[in-house]
């Protein structure tokens, strides 16, 4: 009974101990250590409720064991007042009462010692920590079994069979009190690789969201196969790139799943050669066309830590489609202005032996009867038209930079209103300005600018009738200055609003098809914008924005780059 006793602080402490994830969260319960002290004081008095006397001579208390350990374990008011509830059950509790009996029992000659060991006692190994309680406790015991002597009765006297009792008794105690510190401290490093290996865990979930947030965030398409080919993982752009080919398809149903089972043919192969690969430790990459869009396949082996064994593969795929129509849309460009170049260069070639065909039908004209004169006249206009046409086409194709300067688009405007008036009133039209007061100083190539004025207004009369108007308004917009050329003519369909642009489209019977593409060309040169709103019945408006200020700053930095 002594010893279940001595013992119950032990399993007090482990239950402590098993429950210190839900008491440790709570700062209203106490420490481990403080813990540890109280289950000592309870231990001492279960001891000394349960304490008995061996043949009426010595007293058998196991109750000094609890009571050593929690004055070595406790800090110093603890171990004080420890010590000092140890005594009080004494006094209360021992048998036979007395001043003599409560110093043998209680050992309180050696609580100098145990207060001065203390320190070093919690710094200790655990056979140091084992040692230095034996240290007190063997003296201690010692006296305890030697107490009858004191009182008169020699231990000679005594059977055998007590004094081997005694010696049992006494071994005992010192056998439980280095066996109850090794309980402590292994129950105490074994929470302490407990809170170690939860820390660790911690860790490893945090670092494997944040591994999976990374993967999650990187613009690649990430999976994971075991080695017989079976889908581990996946991240979102992945699972997203699935979902394009297989809608409404989800993760669960792509873990543990064959990824052949996921890609038809010919990705089929592809998986096949991915897993061979794998198996052989080797890096994989394709390039293959799928349901029309074109991807990089890259796979390379996992290995179960340093030098392990085969842990599956990692597949990466990368979405190449983009990519490949713009670099053959880089290509048609590159031939198309390979193509432009020569064809300027041809054009520009043509005017010289035209100028020269029509310098001598005009000596011809002058040597012929008047009657071929109409013919004459024919021959030159289509020479002329045709050079315009070489002209627009010139000016469509040159790439060079503009030069331009400070000036005011109203000034622009109005040195061009009575080229417009005149133009309007031989059709029977108005022309009306909107000029907006504040619009700011631009960048502009005058010779230019007027061009694209001249073209977008004579489409514009071109599309009216009689009495039809034809509207210039300027205003600001957003860091940009607006000129809006509006007509009130039949408007385009909509079918071919998409191709106003295009070079040599054209509706009129006598066009050419480069007006149009010619503007747009100097508006970009401008770094400005065309845009068109027209609906049929009611009118067409083209508005040219160009920038200013530090908007303009900007798009001209941006271009030289």
């Amino acid at each position: 009974m002594q010893i279940s006793a001595a013992c119950s602080f032990l399993f007090m402490f482990q239950w402590w101990l098993d429950q210190s994830h839900i008491v440790r969260r709570k700062h209203r319960f106490p420490d481990d250590q403080s813990f540890l002290i109280i289950c000592c004081a309870i231990s001492i008095v279960f001891c000394m409720i349960l304490s008995t006397t061996l043949f009426g001579a010595v007293y058998l208390n196991l109750a000094i064991l609890p009571a050593y350990i929690g004055i070595l374990y406790a800090g110093f008011r603890s171990g004080i007042s420890l010590a000092g509830f140890f005594l009080l059950c004494t006094a209360l509790f021992s048998e036979p009462p007395g001043t003599t009996h409560l110093v043998l029992n209680t050992g309180v000659l050696f609580y100098p010692l145990l207060f001065a060991i203390a320190k070093s006692f919690k710094k200790g190994t655990l056979m140091e920590k084992i040692g230095m309680l034996w240290s007190v406790l063997f003296p201690s015991m010692l006296f305890i079994v030697l107490a009858p002597k004191i009182y008169g009765r020699s231990l000679s006297e005594a059977y055998s069979s007590e004094m081997l009792l005694l010696s049992i008794y006494f071994l005992l105690a010192v056998i439980l009190g280095g066996s109850f510190v090794y309980f402590i401290e292994t129950a105490w490093d074994r929470l302490q690789f407990k809170e170690q290996l939860k820390g660790i865990s911690e860790k490893f979930e945090r670092e494997s969201e944040k591994l999976q947030q990374i993967t999650n965030v990187v613009p690649l398409n990430i999976m994971t196969l075991d080695d017989n080919g079976y889908v581990t993982d996946l991240n979102e752009c992945m699972l997203n790139l699935i979902r394009f080919h297989i809608p409404q398809i989800t993760r669960e149903a792509i873990i543990d799943r064959p990824a052949s089972q996921l890609i038809r043919h010919p990705m089929d192969d592809t998986i096949r050669r991915l897993s061979e690969t794998s198996n052989k430790q080797q890096r994989y990459s394709e390039k293959i066309i799928y349901d029309s869009r074109t991807y990089h396949v890259f796979s390379a082996p996992l290995q179960h830590g340093i030098g392990g064994g085969s842990g599956g593969s990692v597949m990466i795929v990368q979405d190449l489609t983009d990519e490949e129509k713009l670099r053959s849309e880089l290509d048609h460009v590159e031939r198309l202005t390979l193509v432009g170049q020569m064809a300027a260069g041809i054009t520009h070639e043509i005017r010289n032996p035209m100028a020269v065909v029509r310098g001598f039908l005009q000596l011809m004209r002058e040597k012929s009867p008047g009657e071929l004169d109409s013919y004459y006249q024919i021959v030159m206009e289509e020479l002329d038209r045709a050079n315009g046409i070489i002209n627009d086409f010139l000016s469509l194709a040159q790439s060079r930079i503009s030069d331009k300067e400070t000036v005011q688009l109203h000034h622009i405007i109005e040195e061009l209103t009575p080229l417009l008036w005149a133009d309007a009133n031989l059709r029977g039209q108005s022309v009306e300005l909107r000029l907006c007061p504040s619009l700011p100083l631009l960048q502009l190539n005058k010779r230019e600018i007027k061009q694209l004025i001249l073209n977008l207004a004579r489409n514009g009369m071109e599309a009216m009738e009689a009495k039809g108007v034809l509207v210039l308004e300027t205003q600001i917009s957003a860091d940009r200055a607006e000129l809006i050329i509006r007509d009130t003519g039949s408007g385009i369909p909509q079918s071919q609003l998409d191709k106003l642009f295009v070079p040599f489209f054209t509706t009129k019977s006598q066009g050419t098809g480069l007006g149009l593409p010619l503007c747009l060309s100097i508006a970009e040169r401008h770094y400005g914008t065309i845009t068109v709103d027209s609906r049929e019945g009611a009118g067409t408006a083209f508005t040219v924005s160009l920038p200013y200020g530090q908007e303009y700053r900007l798009d001209a930095a941006a271009a030289k780059e």
